[in-house]
């Protein structure tokens, strides 16, 4: 028997896309949850208890019981309300999302991450990773498992969709702030299609945060890690100096 929808809590972070899937599924699922905001740098007392193994968000709680990893949290969801699915009812379709849901967090998300992390060369052969990894979406969206399908679940969002949409707008942010060209929508014209229809569904509008708020919150991170850089860089020359 289900238990009610407000033994449900979720901890988790506002810029987090791991955060935004789960917030994302519960929406769909039509179920209400409470939910706590957590810092990166300090993980509250509650997120140490209920995730001891990674220490980060998302943690799911129901009815007193933790669920952890987003992907993880997402089919125990669907499993639980059973209304509204996410994920397919015919096994071989399930085996394709839950490949291509590891495909994003494996091969897709850290070349993105590569992107905002890096410059130079570096930069440009995690630009072209980005690339290599959505010629991949675009061909099987094209002839592949989801050809002709409005999702990748079909008439209606589903698991992978969450998966994948919940980070690809980052896309854009990184787009503007590292001044780079990732989604180019003669390059991959599905791809592109998808991830608009996608971010005007109102469900999803309700879950990404502003983009400006993110694009502050990219600028930030990145102006940090320029200055982490920039003084690393000087400890090596004063070293250098030193030793001469």
């Amino acid at each position: 028997m289900d238990q009610p929808a407000f033994s449900v809590k979720l901890l988790g972070s506002w810029a987090d896309s791991h955060t935004h899937r789960v917030q994302l599924a519960l929406k769909l699922k039509g179920l209400e949850f409470e939910y706590q905001e957590e810092d990166f740098i300090n993980p509250s007392p509650a997120l140490l208890l209920h995730n001891p193994v990674y220490k980060k968000v998302p943690a799911l709680l129901h009815g007193g019981r933790s669920i952890v990893e987003s992907v993880v949290i997402l089919q125990y969801i669907d499993e639980t309300w059973t209304d509204n699915p996410i994920m397919p009812a015919d096994p071989f379709e399930r085996a394709v999302t839950r490949f291509w849901c590891h495909f994003t967090d494996d091969k897709l998300a850290p070349a993105v991450g590569l992107v905002f992390s890096s410059s130079g060369e570096g930069q440009k052969a995690a630009v072209d990773q980005v690339h290599e990894n959505l010629k991949l979406l675009e061909r099987e969206l094209k002839d592949g498992a989801f050809k002709g399908r409005r999702f990748f679940g079909g008439d209606k969002i589903g698991l992978l969709d969450i998966v994948l949409g919940c980070g690809s707008y980052w896309l854009a942010v990184f787009e503007e702030v590292m001044e780079v060209k990732l989604i180019d929508p003669e390059s991959f014209p599905v791809f592109h299609a998808w991830l608009r229809d996608f971010e005007e569904q109102q469900e999803v509008k309700e879950t990404i945060p502003a983009i400006d708020r993110l694009l502050e919150y990219a600028r930030g991170i990145r102006q940090m890690m320029l200055s982490l850089s920039n003084s690393s860089s000087s400890s090596i020359n004063n070293a250098a100096a030193s030793s001469g």
